[in-house]
């Protein structure tokens, strides 16, 4: 198994922090970055090759890549999707399909956590083709990618444009792709993208479910996570990460 992390975005929103940087790059501890956390997150669970899907300021990007590789213990491949700006992050999983054979434990390049996510996502694994990190702790709110699931524990739906009362919680940005749905997988975010290029690869999450799927949640329980997007999540980002 091998880790990756969606580092292709942007990041508009914490400009001009944001003007000749990723956000993935953005300090959150000392001199640690959020792609600090992550990798070192699925380095903790035992993960040395880790591959970084890349867009926006690729370069800064391949300019880091040795000493994370020092600092972490892992060898890192760049990624780079070409459309990181036009597309939505449906078709930056989609450009990493050739690895998902390989099994992949993946995270957002813009959200930060404990390791103890993955560490629940590896205890999840069963007869899943894919498991999902679901809160279901904290209240949602309109913008957050919320989950129905079965009574067996699968996915049935996931989306924004959700009911909270219907939703069971939020899917946090962590997931574990297992070998065997490589092809189903690869093929369920190629729809999605063909269909709408701005659709989410949560999206293709959906198309796989619907396809017969089966995409399964692993409760984190109480944690203190948080996804970048703005500059108030970055001033919880580094109270959150200084725990990490």
């Amino acid at each position: 198994m091998i880790g990756m992390v969606l580092a292709a975005g942007w990041g508009s929103r914490l400009a001009p922090l944001t003007d000749e940087l990723p956000k993935t790059l953005l300090e959150v501890d000392g001199d640690r970055t959020i792609l600090d956390v992550a990798i070192g997150n699925l380095r903790s669970v035992g993960l040395d090759e880790i591959v970084v899907v890349t867009g926006f300021r690729h370069d800064v990007l391949a300019d880091r890549r040795p000493a994370l590789e020092r600092d972490h213990g892992v060898r890192i491949e760049l990624l780079y999707n070409p459309k990181a700006l036009e597309w939505n992050n449906c078709y930056s999983l989609w450009c990493a399909r050739e690895h998902f054979a390989r099994g992949v434990l993946m995270a957002n390049g813009d959200t930060v956590h404990p390791a103890s996510v993955e560490e629940a996502l590896l205890a999840a694994r069963g007869d899943g083709d894919l498991v999902i990190a679901v809160d279901q702790e904290h209240e949602l709110a309109d913008e957050e990618m919320k989950v129905q699931v079965s009574p067996e524990g699968l996915l049935t739906r996931i989306t924004k444009q959700m009911d909270h009362a219907a939703a069971a919680g939020e899917y946090i940005g962590v997931t574990l792709i297992e070998p065997h749905a490589a092809d189903a997988l690869a093929a369920a975010l190629q729809a999605t993208f063909e269909r709408d290029p701005q659709l989410y690869y949560e999206d293709g999450f959906q198309e796989l479910a619907d396809r017969g799927g089966r995409v399964r949640i692993a409760p984190i329980g109480v944690v203190d996570w948080v996804e970048v997007d703005d500059h108030a999540d970055l001033a919880r980002a580094r109270e959150v990460a200084c725990r990490c």
